[in-house]
């Protein structure tokens, strides 16, 4: 059997607020192709299908018309799980329409029944293949209770606890499982969390990295799965030098330093009990491109660029020592008529001049809302210990309004 290991998609996820509905429509149209030429049997979505709770009918339609043409095309199962910006009531809505076509949807915990996140791939024969323990982001209100009075560090120790519990829980459900297949067959896992020594982009800007224990979790306590499908990092990566524990990272940069660095799906081929992996390039369906430098290598790359003539968005980061009151200006005189266009402009040095303690004249222009928040975090003289929970909390309220302009958007088209 093949399978395939993707996550983090983030539908209606924008860039400056550039909508980028037609770019991820052309990924999972690449996706549908991927599926029927290599021949893949199970697709599995490790968290963060949506960007946000309240997806736009845009994004919800691409994600339904995606599960539709996946099955069309030959893939036997699909198996979702909810990530942290996930709605799992959203998600779950369908579940049992959707389980009858071979889409298994798990949107949260039930401990009254958690056989709900064990699910048996059967081949082309009808024999099992392999077990997937289909586990979604983990919230610590939904495998723990609070008690009263408990510090930071037993909140932590306990989420993790807590954690390790659920997985166990679920792994030997599936265990059992596979003594009813007629040959070995492999459990496989999957997670939408924060492994200990996992690498991130560095501006990644995963919410739950910045607050909450689930950036602290040791591998070596997770159950002995064949293969470990995991979601929420965004860059591609193996752990503990095993092919088999694996963050598939988001197909689509979400932001300007992910584009730097080549996106990827996995596939498993499953023979017996083993599983050989290989990667699978995920094309470029819009170029993006930050250019960074003082005045003269912004001028000449932006140059570059438009001789290219292809459609490329750019971010400017100006850090030269120089004052230009009329960056924006010059620069957009220079990709005037071409097909590249400009998502932002940052002009770092006016940025340190109102970053400064006691600094009289402030452009917001020039800072994003998230330099804003750290400014106002600074003057209220907010202590460090409060900060990464606010952080949290003003990034989904950030994402909410995002959300909003993608769906007003998506009215006056009439989509």
């Amino acid at each position: 059997m093949k399978i395939l290991h993707t996550s983090d998609w983030h539908l209606g996820k924008m860039l400056y607020q550039q909508r980028r509905h037609d770019e991820f429509k052309c990924f999972l149209d690449w996706l549908v192709k991927t599926i029927a030429q290599r021949k893949i049997e199970a697709l599995l979505i490790a968290g963060d299908v949506f960007n946000t709770t309240t997806p736009s009918p845009s994004s919800q339609t691409l994600y339904y018309d995606f599960l539709k043409e996946a099955l069309a095309a030959g893939c036997r199962h699909i198996v979702v799980t909810a990530g942290n910006h996930d709605s799992p009531t959203l998600l779950t809505a369908p579940k049992a329409l959707l389980k009858s076509f071979n889409v298994h949807v798990v949107g949260g915990i039930n401990d009254e029944n958690v056989e709900d996140e064990v699910v048996v791939l059967t081949g082309q024969s009808g024999s099992p293949a392999a077990v997937v323990c289909a586990v979604p982001y983990l919230r610590d209100r939904d495998i723990r209770s609070v008690q009263a009075g408990e510090s930071v560090e037993d909140k932590e120790v306990k989420l993790a606890d807590a954690v390790f519990a659920h997985y166990d829980k679920v792994f030997q459900i599936a265990k059992e499982k596979t003594k009813t297949a007629d040959q070995p067959i492999p459990v496989i896992g999957m997670g939408h969390l924060f492994i200990r020594g996992s690498s991130t982009y560095k501006n990644n800007d995963e919410r739950d990295l910045y607050v909450g224990t689930l950036g602290q979790l040791p591998l070596d306590r997770f159950p002995a799965f064949d293969y470990f499908a995991l979601g929420h990092l965004h860059m591609p990566q193996k752990l503990g030098g095993k092919d088999t524990v694996r963050y598939s990272g988001s197909p689509v940069a979400m932001n300007f330093d992910e584009a730097r660095f080549e996106k990827s799906v996995v596939e498993l081929d499953v023979t017996d009990s083993d599983i050989n992996v290989e990667l699978i390039p995920v094309p470029v369906f819009q170029k993006l491109c930050l250019v960074k430098g003082n005045r003269e290598a912004i001028l000449q790359e932006l140059k570059a660029l438009v001789a290219q003539k292809t459609s490329i968005w750019a971010e400017v980061v100006y850090d030269g020592e120089e004052i230009i009151p009329n960056l924006l200006e010059l620069v957009q005189s220079v990709v005037k008529g071409s097909a590249v266009e400009l998502l932002r402009i940052q002009n770092k040095r006016l940025i340190r001049e109102v970053m400064k303690e006691g600094a009289t004249q402030k452009s917001l222009d020039d800072l994003n809302v998230f330099d804003v928040f750290e400014k106002c975090l600074t003057q209220k003289a907010v202590p460090e210990t409060d900060r990464d929970e606010l952080r949290a909390k003003y990034r989904e309220v950030v994402d909410e309004v995002l959300s909003q302009s993608e769906e007003k958007a998506d009215a006056v088209k009439g989509e």
